[in-house]
């Protein structure tokens, strides 16, 4: 059972919650702040992890199910449970309809809108893994969906949502998009082979890696935006500079002939800058605001 736990596990990625989670509670803490100068309590922030770690693992699952062909006949990935055969993917059904009901579980405790929502964010978990097949649009839409962490965090707790709200998503979406596709630049080969679709495999690794800069300007800008439009002060502002530095930093780790570094831009710097900006938000609204 434990090993079973742990190809589970695996095969979801746990460790890459660090991505999208900090910023759940980011969306929650400034909602409340934002919205209804308050705090989130715990029981709100315990649904709010709840209803991520269901969404992500079905996401996640989903995923794999669906590119098990792929997966099998790309080297990178041809050692996955799936395809390798450690698990079923009758287990894999049954692992994302329990997530799915998580999910909806935390929905229905929290803000009505919530509950509304919900089918918004199926089907986006859904439709990602398959938009690969027909545009290099792809890498937008998985942050898209990424950024439905902070987006439903803050509705989740406030049952509403402004511009500031909207721009946090956009940002966080297009932080995603850069990064993922920096990330798709180690499959450039195989998907100009599977005739697959993607920025690299569409425009070749240089240009992958100038879009993927474009994209990282809108959260940068982004993140500047919020401390203009909300009630942050100056220990926010010192998360994101350093957040655009980790931004900056990565992009120096990664160049179209040496991708060797690319692990290491892909989720230790931008899980990094995740916690980084959260433990500045909550630092700032916490202890300077004194909520």
């Amino acid at each position: 059972m434990i090993r079973k736990i742990r190809i589970f596990l695996e095969m979801i990625k746990f460790e890459h919650t660090l991505f999208a989670l900090p910023f759940a509670f980011v969306g929650a803490i400034l909602g409340a702040v934002v919205e209804q100068d308050r705090l989130p309590d715990w029981t709100e922030m315990f649904w709010v992890i709840v209803a991520m770690v269901g969404a992500r693992s079905a996401a996640m699952g989903l995923n794999r199910l669906i590119d098990k062909a792929i997966d099998a006949r790309n080297p990178r990935t041809e050692s996955r449970a799936l395809p390798s055969g450690l698990l079923g993917s009758k287990e894999v059904i049954l692992f994302i309809a329990v997530s799915f009901v998580l999910l909806a579980a935390a929905s229905f405790r929290l803000e009505p809108i919530a509950v509304k929502l919900l089918p918004v964010a199926v089907f986006m978990l859904v439709i990602y893994s398959y938009t690969k097949r027909f545009t290099w649009l792809c890498h937008v839409v998985l942050g898209l969906t990424i950024a439905l962490a902070p987006l439903g965090g803050w509705v989740a707790v406030t049952g509403t949502a402004g511009w500031p709200a909207y721009l946090l998503y956009l940002s966080v979406a297009f932080w995603t998009a850069g990064f993922d596709v920096v990330y798709a630049c180690q499959d450039y080969e195989f998907d100009r082979k599977e005739q697959l679709q993607s920025i690299p495999a569409r425009f070749g690794l240089r240009n992958a890696l100038w879009i993927a800069r474009a994209f990282h300007a809108v959260p940068a800008a982004g993140f500047l935006a919020l401390f203009w439009m909300t009630d942050l002060s100056w220990g926010y502002l010192v998360g994101t500079v350093a957040a655009i530095s980790i931004l900056i930093y990565q992009h120096l780790l990664v160049k179209p002939d040496d991708l060797s570094r690319l692990n290491t831009a892909f989720f230790t710097m931008n899980g990094t800058l995740s916690v980084l900006l959260f433990v500045f938000t909550l630092f700032d609204l916490v202890v300077l605001h004194r909520w």
